[in-house]
């Protein structure tokens, strides 16, 4: 059937997150250099260490999982929305779990400074905040789709979190007819019930829709679950293995009207 619907991911496919998260690690991690005399590339391996540890200690851990909230979210999220009870003890953990990473990574780098610590934990956040980046041919793109097709944005994610990431590009969210943010929903991608509810919201069959996004575990595999068909874009031409397979792989947007200019 001809396509009627394109569903994008947000992050690392219309905004670039992991670079916005790498710059904030390199600015405070060279204040904390500047400070102690640490080498700022490895107090960045040993907080994100550090992070990954803790944020799976949690008995909120399986449930960020589930929705799809990654450590390093947890650095600068506030928890404040969803309804949840987790997003409520997400609240009041974060606050220590920003603190005891960045202090740990300092300890392991022969630092005992949880002030010290607690400092670089809100610096994080705010450095993270203030890199709302866009990959160059986000708009470009979005520009051409809108004209011909329903668009609707499909992210995992904390509500409060995934909606400052769009207020940070407030020319992004007019484009959507649709957001769907899976800690609004409760279920987060791959679930095949979050896909079935966008494709409600849009009118249209699974067959009729084609979802685009950067992961393969959650954008390629929950949609081709439900009969939808994908682009996995690849931008740093990662290997797959045959486990889950997209049905086209891009290395940038503006190959999507291309490709579905050959399925009408």
């Amino acid at each position: 059937m001809a396509i009627q619907a394109v569903l994008f991911d947000l992050d690392d496919t219309l905004l670039w997150d992991e670079r916005s998260v790498r710059e904030a690690f390199r600015a405070t991690c060279e204040a904390a250099s500047k400070q102690t005399g640490v080498d700022p590339d490895k107090l960045e391996e040993e907080v994100r260490k550090t992070a990954r540890s803790l944020y799976e200690s949690y008995e909120t851990f399986p449930f960020t999982k589930m929705i799809g909230i990654n450590p390093f979210e947890g650095l600068w999220a506030r928890f404040e929305e969803g309804k949840q009870e987790e997003f409520r003890k997400l609240q009041s953990l974060v606050p220590a779990y920003r603190s005891q990473s960045w202090t740990g990574g300092l300890k392991a780098l022969g630092v005992d400074n949880p002030e010290l610590g607690r400092q670089l934990g809100e610096q994080f956040a705010a450095e993270r905040r203030s890199r709302p980046i866009v990959y160059e041919e986000t708009f470009e793109v979005l520009d051409q789709l809108k004209k011909r097709y329903k668009l609707l944005l499909l992210t995992n994610g904390s509500p409060d979190l995934q909606k400052e990431k769009l207020a940070g590009v407030p020319l992004l969210a007019p484009y959507f007819d649709h957001i769907v943010i899976s800690g609004d929903f409760g279920e987060g991608k791959p679930a095949s019930s979050i896909f079935r509810h966008a494709a409600e919201l849009l009118g249209i069959d699974a067959s009729e829709g084609v979802m685009i996004g950067d992961k393969l575990t959650t954008d390629i595999l929950g949609s081709n679950n439900i009969g939808m068909r994908n682009m996995w874009i690849n931008r740093h031409g990662m290997q797959r293995t045959d486990e889950i397979i997209p049905a086209y792989e891009i290395q940038n947007l503006r190959e999507i009207q291309g490709i579905i200019d050959t399925l009408s």
